[in-house]
């Protein structure tokens, strides 16, 4: 599952090259759909990877400076942290322990379980999901999206 990470965090390295092309006001303008806006989708994607990360760490959920992430810069720094961690669970992370239960407590109240690599592949595929949210708002800006055809990029 490590080279599905690396795919989705080359693509995002690729938005975030992408993002410095555009201006402060497209990148902040609230948009239809998604999270409404580029800067707020990103900073979602890396939030979600760490909530589900910290889950199977059993780690509290510490996402409060999401809230003073505004700048670019400051996204990517974000996603350099969450991505290393992320990184070094799952290197670490035996055959064994993938089928291991993970018990998640919803907002609600409603416990839910799931196994540690339903959980990796939510995680891989939420974040292809709101990528094409971004692919569809570079098309509306009139510009090329990032390309994410897993098949031509070299992430291993």
């Amino acid at each position: 599952m490590l080279s599905l990470f690396q795919y989705n965090w080359q693509v995002r390295e690729d938005w975030f090259n992408w993002c410095q092309s555009i201006s402060e006001e497209e990148f902040h303008k609230e948009r239809i759909g998604g999270m409404k806006s580029i800067q707020k989708t990103l900073i979602h994607i890396i939030d979600c990877e760490l909530l589900w990360l910290n889950s199977m760490v059993k780690k509290p959920n510490l996402c409060e400076t999401r809230n003073s992430i505004y700048q670019l810069k400051d996204i990517r720094a974000y996603s350099a942290f969450v991505k290393s961690n992320t990184n070094n669970f799952i290197e670490q992370l035996t055959s064994e322990n993938e089928n291991r239960i993970i018990e998640v407590k919803r907002r609600d109240g409603t416990i839910l379980h799931f196994t540690q690599k339903k959980i990796l592949a939510h995680m891989i595929t939420h974040e292809i999901h709101h990528i094409g949210q971004l692919s569809i708002w570079a098309r509306e800006l009139q510009l090329k999206p990032i390309s994410s055809d897993l098949i031509i990029r070299n992430y291993d």
